[in-house]
């Protein structure tokens, strides 16, 4: 009986290793139906336990079903090709083979043999194989990690992915297991009595056992704190946005106001003119002329909501006293959505404006937006007073309300910029920040 409970475990073990090893490759059918996930996995645990069983004097034959067992079930659980998933499960095949391999040459430097801890003591080969599986664990969270930083580093969106730091965490307490089992191997051929053997298997299957429960438990951890994240994001792209619709609402009112006051003023020239007061009429058309160039809709690029931004912008610099410089041209047919378009002059404008309010005394901001033939150019230039780290793409401020606004505010700027295959610069000179955009002109992502 004690067995086919240690072979069931032992499998368990195996195949949560295999499913993080393949959860690198591929994303889940059904994200959030745990039901779903749970009976696809204790299926592959069942399925591959019975297998071992009845091959278990077959090796080849063994290895192959267990190939074609793992694809068909990764194949339900992830949204990969049948043939991907048979190239993942030799791998996989083939690491466990390696790890196996490489403990019984661990044990025969312990031990000087490969039969002497199993005559001795039933529980050694327990605990080698206990130890196998943890290296098996530990070597599928390395990969894993592996593979995510580089779907990170070329930009291709996956799963949460931890920081270094946090994979240094989780890898840390399959170290310690494993070397908390080699001891216990160590000292295994004093053991005495059946007591001390329950006690020795207790602890190594509990330390497995804890590794799976750390590495989930750190996840959905993870997944929180990503969570929290994305809720700071769309807080703030909805605060940039209703700072837009509202600008947008401000500028419509004006007009109807406009268009009030311009008819008044066209029947205060007519009058004029019909009285010949011409001292008057050029008196009065100066002072119009003088308001109509600080009304807020004075910069045009044929775009409304680029328009509305600007201008917004525009007259909000005016009142704060910063130079505003910029250079645009006819941004009709723009290839960005009016949202990303709100999210990258949105935050950068923001952003350069608060630098300079905390400027003593150079106060500007500087701003490229041209269409050209290939591509879309944004950029904005201002001077800032004070530290300014950039750490991994993150703005560090001095001000701690400030940094996580102004981090979330530039991640922001950057996924819109990979979702459309985009570049960008950002750096700092010690007095002068500049982040400038680039994305490809395309009729459509």
């Amino acid at each position: 009986m004690l067995d086919y409970i240690t072979g069931f475990g032992l499998t368990i073990f195996e195949m949560l290793s295999c499913k993080i090893f393949f959860e690198a490759f591929g994303k889940k059918r059904k994200e959030k139906d745990f039901l779903w996930e749970s009976g696809i996995v204790f299926g592959l645990i069942v399925s591959m336990y019975f297998m071992t069983e009845l091959f278990y004097n077959h090796f080849l034959a063994k290895q192959i079903v267990a190939i074609i067992i793992i694809s068909e079930f990764m194949t339900l659980y992830l949204k990969i090709h049948l043939r991907k998933a048979l190239i993942l499960s030799l791998l996989f095949e083939g690491l466990l083979l390696s790890i196996d391999y490489f403990t019984l040459w661990l044990n025969v430097l312990l031990f000087h043999s490969i039969t002497e801890i199993s005559e001795s003591h039933y529980v050694g080969g327990l605990l080698v194989a206990i130890l196998a599986k943890i290296i098996l664990f530990m070597a599928g969270l390395i990969l894993f990690a592996v593979v995510l930083a580089v779907r990170k580093r070329i930009g291709t969106k996956s799963l949460p992915v931890m920081a270094e730091r946090e994979w240094l965490r989780v890898v840390l307490f399959p170290v310690f297991s494993i070397f908390t089992v080699i001891a216990l191997l160590i000292t295994s051929g004093n053991i005495e009595n059946q007591r001390q053997e329950s006690v020795f298997l207790a602890i190594a299957f509990c330390l497995a056992g804890m590794n799976i429960v750390v590495f989930y438990m750190i996840e959905d951890i993870l997944k929180r704190e990503n969570k929290i994240h994305e809720n700071e994001i769309f807080r703030i792209q909805v605060k940039n946005q209703t700072d837009m619709y509202r600008s947008i609402s401000e500028n419509f009112d004006k007009q109807r106001k406009k268009a009030h006051e311009f008819k008044n003023q066209i029947m205060c020239i007519e009058s004029l003119i019909s009285k010949k007061n011409y001292d008057e009429l050029e008196e009065y058309v100066r002072k119009v002329s003088g308001r109509l160039r600080t009304e807020p809709d004075y910069i045009k690029t044929n775009n409304i909501i680029v328009n509305a931004i600007l201008n917004s912008k525009y007259q909000e610099m005016l009142d704060k006293k910063i130079l505003f410089i910029f250079k645009i041209n006819d941004l009709s047919g723009l290839n960005i959505s009016d949202e990303d378009i709100v999210i990258i002059l949105s935050n950068l404008l923001n952003n350069a404006i608060e630098a300079c309010e905390r400027c003593t005394d150079r106060k500007y901001v500087k701003m490229k937006f041209m269409k050209e033939k290939d591509s879309t150019v944004i950029s904005v230039r201002n001077p800032y007073e004070g530290e300014l780290i950039i750490t991994d793409g993150e703005i560090q401020t001095s001000k701690k309300q400030e940094t996580a606004e102004h981090g979330v505010g530039i991640k922001n700027i950057i996924d819109v910029i990979e979702r459309y295959q985009g570049s960008y610069v950002m750096r700092n000179d010690g007095s002068e920040f500049y982040f400038s955009v680039v994305i490809p002109c395309r009729e459509s992502f």
